[in-house]
């Protein structure tokens, strides 16, 4: 145990308690100067426990401080052995993922809501009816009725699928959507969804002359513009969460027992927050090429 440590132990300690004594012993009679008083206290004792504990949890951990690191950080999910077959990490959490929604889809339909009262719902049903409701409007509002009847329920999974993910992160595990193979996968369904929506519509020579509109010699552009969707949508979700990864890593290596609360705090954002951004986002611009594939 270092001197400096031992020192910092000591003066934490000592100032937490005398903010503490001071809330209890200062008693003013204005009601504004109570308020700042406590508010001041508060704060201080708040600051110098996180102090007192984060110097604490560095000595037991022989950390010497706060350093600028990644703690064993890798740019793409570290690979695991199943039934002797080499899979990204990523890919394991996301089947849980899945595991997960289905056996919650199961207990819902048979345990929780086995019967629908279309005349009074109530508890559970009257969430689920809401937040589908909620969704369907939404994807009506931005594609039309005339898809917007069968993009809904995929619409409703995917925001469940890239929530499902992120919050796999609380949990110790890499989310799955900070891996480019997972997002690719996704923006792939994208792909294929504006270009089925397009020919459904428009048939197969309507989506064509669509595409060389208005002059064939746009054709090729088009066609790229319209493959680099996946990437873009890909490469866009891939990022926000990596970054959001790599914050949170720095968090927890820099700081080291000083991230107590910290990380905490900021796993607030950028474990459900931030998330909830990037869903939005990236459901927002797959409606949006759907939409534009089929005008």
């Amino acid at each position: 145990m270092s001197i400096p440590n031992i020192v910092g132990l000591g003066v934490s300690a000592f100032f937490a308690v005398l903010c503490v004594a001071l809330r209890f012993a200062l008693k003013p009679e204005d009601a504004k100067k109570k308020k700042r008083k406590n508010r001041l206290t508060l704060v201080g004792t708040v600051i110098f426990a996180w102090y007192f504990v984060g110097t604490l949890l560095n000595i037991l951990s022989g950390r010497s401080g706060i350093t600028l690191a990644l703690d064993g950080f890798e740019m793409f999910s570290d690979r695991v052995d199943v039934f002797g077959l080499s899979v990204a990490r990523t890919t394991v959490v996301v089947y849980a993922v899945v595991a997960v929604c289905a056996v919650f889809a199961l207990i819902f339909r048979f345990v929780l809501a086995p019967r629908f009262d279309a005349d009074s719902p109530s508890g559970i049903q009257n969430i689920t009816e809401y937040a589908i409701e909620a969704v369907d409007k939404f994807v009506r509002g931005t594609v039309g009725d005339s898809l917007g009847e069968n993009l809904t329920a995929y619409i409703f999974a995917l925001a469940v699928y890239i929530m499902g993910s992120a919050l796999t992160e609380l949990f110790g595990q890499r989310a799955p959507t900070s891996d480019l193979l997972v997002t690719f996968s996704m923006a792939l369904i994208t792909f294929f969804l504006l270009n089925y929506y397009g020919i459904k519509k428009k048939k197969l020579s309507g989506r064509l002359k669509a595409l060389a509109s208005p002059s064939p010699v746009i054709f090729p552009m088009r066609v790229l513009s319209d493959c680099a969707v996946p990437v873009s949508l890909a490469c866009r979700l891939f990022g926000n969460m990596l970054g959001g990864l790599i914050v949170m890593d720095l968090l927890k290596g820099s700081l080291g027992g000083y991230s107590a609360g910290v990380s905490a705090a900021a796993g607030l954002y950028f474990n459900i927050a931030h998330p909830l951004i990037q869903t939005y986002v990236f459901i927002v611009l797959t409606l949006t090429f759907i939409n534009e594939a089929a005008e």
